[in-house]
């Protein structure tokens, strides 16, 4: 068995190291622009060029090393339709993410964000606290990883609710669907947390229009893609005190460039793609398993629908 494997950081060996320990009976290739590789069985890749594309017609799945796959699914047609895109369940994300969420939700009610300028400014004055039961949190999207913020959330006793493509139920989460339920969900929204995939339904979801009909003095947290935010838009909102700050770890150009205006607007909080980093170990584990089953003739979950876009 061969595995053709591509990292867009070049940061091959340790994964090359735990194949070896996972998977010990697979050889594992290295994809290099403009040399030939020899013939594979599956892939597995991050983020690769168009140039790769013609080397994935051949294999029997194609693994994708991270939650989202809209780095594969741009490429449209291009991409072998024949060949199965898997993606990776959860693999150490999910934790990640709530711990990201969780700390960004609770900084902004104990209203620390403010706290931090009132002591770069020498200020010491108490704030008024707000009020839990007003502190509405609203989960774009309820997947897998969705579904763990919203559980990771629930003992600080906020009010849930979660809006999804697809009518969902779960327990103290007050939940919307489909583009009806969507209006309504936002309305009551005090913190609106991004985590869909990036589709071509969900681009700029989080516009002037949707931001607009948040609660005066809402928040934003995204950590899903940066296509899913209008980044003028929520700029113009922040400074006419309609939102009142964000917390945003992904945009639309990352690194995200030194002359953007997000860097000098004070009430968004700026972290570089880290929300939920791949444990490599734990999704080469699961990468093995999942291989395993296929040549047992065995199904595997994650595999991908193209036309939904995860």
């Amino acid at each position: 068995m061969r595995i053709l494997l591509h990292r867009a950081d070049g940061k091959t060996e340790p994964w090359i190291k735990d194949f070896g320990k996972f998977l010990p009976e697979a050889e594992i290739a290295i994809w290099h622009a403009g040399e030939k590789s020899p013939p594979c069985d599956y892939a597995v890749v991050w983020a690769p060029p168009e140039t790769m594309l013609p080397e994935l017609a051949d294999v029997k799945a194609i693994f994708n090393t991270g939650a989202g796959v809209d780095a594969l699914l741009k490429f449209g047609d291009a991409l072998p339709r024949h060949v199965p895109i898997i993606r990776l369940g959860d693999a150490g994300m999910g934790a990640q993410m709530a711990e990201y969420v969780a700390h960004a939700v609770l900084r902004y009610f104990r209203r620390f964000d403010e706290y931090e300028s009132q002591a770069r400014a020498g200020t010491w004055a108490p704030l008024p606290q707000y009020h839990r039961e007003d502190f509405t949190v609203g989960v774009l999207g309820m997947g897998a990883l969705g579904g763990q913020v919203l559980k990771a959330l629930a003992p600080f006793g906020f009010p849930l609710r979660g809006w999804s493509r697809t009518e969902k139920n779960v327990a103290g989460v007050q939940c919307y669907h489909g583009p009806t339920g969507l209006d309504t969900f936002l309305r009551g929204t005090r913190v609106l947390v991004c985590m869909l995939p990036l589709t071509p339904d969900t681009s700029n979801i989080i516009d002037r229009s949707n931001m607009s009909k948040l609660p005066q003095g809402a928040y934003l947290i995204n950590v899903a893609r940066g296509a899913h935010l209008a980044e003028p838009d929520l700029l113009n909102l922040i400074k006419a005190g309609h939102i009142a700050g964000a917390t945003l770890d992904v945009f639309r150009n990352e690194p995200l460039p030194a002359q953007h205006p997000f860097w000098q607007e004070p009430r968004i909080t700026i972290t570089p793609h880290i929300s939920a980093l791949t444990l490599r170990r734990e999704s080469v584990q699961q990468i093995a398993e999942k291989i395993r089953k296929i040549e047992n003739g065995e199904l595997v979950d994650g595999i991908v629908d193209r036309n939904l876009g995860y």
